[in-house]
């Protein structure tokens, strides 16, 4: 089975993890695993390997409202060199102190591919879930989309240096604690914007209807390329953009404009369950980033 009929499969067994973590006793905790293969293109730094998978970790302790606290990660690679393991410590402890968390350590060991697994760990007596979302709410992003896919295209054309940079996020913390007084449902965007819609939709038993003209597209996407087909899949699909993407009542959208950190856009609104997900009026996909070998 895929990734998303496995984890309908252990919803079942283990109904606190449907959120973007889980939530125990006033602490929130959430684990990811990378892998070099799937995750890391030819090009990429320790560092900057160091600095996106503890960011991933971060970015689900955001999407919960939570302050970060703590990230730990496991590090394995066939060998270990010095250089890139201090390199990868680096990135990510300076990622943990651009959020205001620690970098407390993990574990190493050997494996037939550089592979990661990361930890964060947050604090918050109010979490945001995905599932509050109501009809007439407005539907928002943090930042802008597309930043890894453009990232891929120049790891591909052999520009490390842009990739590098597009693939170093921050992740959204001071954002999610600022919208955690406002917003009825929030996850991040590391599926993808059509997905993490979805996953919004079928939590809160809702729609949405998406404008794609409100879309904050990064302006790294039209660098490379001039197709429309490619330019949308960059914003809407291929994920890993690590953003928020909430409902709020539409009485709040001035407040949260003021209070956050970052950038917000309204990209459409809440509707009754029965007119799904749609953006511009026609059914929007469900597809999105999937953790494939």
């Amino acid at each position: 089975m895929d990734e998303r009929t496995a984890l309908r499969t252990l919803a079942a067994e283990l109904p606190a993890a449907g959120d973007d973590a889980a939530v125990v006793d006033g602490l929130v905790v959430t684990t990811d695993m990378l892998h070099e293969t799937t995750d890391f293109p030819a090009g990429t730094t320790r560092y900057t390997a160091g600095w996106r998978s503890v960011g991933a970790s971060l970015s689900d302790v955001a999407a919960m409202g939570a302050e970060t606290v703590a990230a730990v990660a496991a590090y394995a690679a066939p060998t270990f060199d010095e250089d890139e393991l201090s390199a990868f410590v680096r990135g990510a402890r300076e990622v943990c102190e651009l959020v205001g968390a620690e970098y407390v350590g993990g574990d190493l060991d050997t494996h037939d591919e550089f592979t990661t697994a990361t930890t964060a760990i947050g604090r918050t007596d109010d979490p945001v879930l995905r599932s509050g979302a109501t009809p007439g709410d407005l539907l928002c992003v943090t930042g802008t989309l597309g930043r890894s896919a453009a990232a891929l295209r120049y790891f591909e054309r052999g520009d490390s240096e842009r990739g590098n940079d597009l693939f170093r996020f921050e992740p959204r913390v001071a954002a999610g604690v600022e919208l955690a007084d406002y917003a009825t449902a929030m996850m991040d965007s590391s599926d993808g914007l059509a997905r993490s819609v979805h996953q919004l939709a079928e939590a809160s038993d809702c729609g949405f209807a998406l404008d794609s003209s409100a879309v904050p597209v990064d302006s790294a996407v039209d660098d490379v390329t001039d197709d429309d087909g490619e330019y949308w899949k960059s914003a809407l699909h291929f994920g890993e953009d690590f953003e928020l993407v909430f409902a709020l009542p539409e009485s709040a959208l001035e407040r949260t404009a003021s209070v956050s950190p970052t950038p917000i856009t309204r990209i459409g609104r809440v509707t009754e369950s029965s007119a799904g997900v749609t953006l511009d009026g026609e059914s929007l996909p469900d597809r999105g980033y999937t953790h494939s070998a």
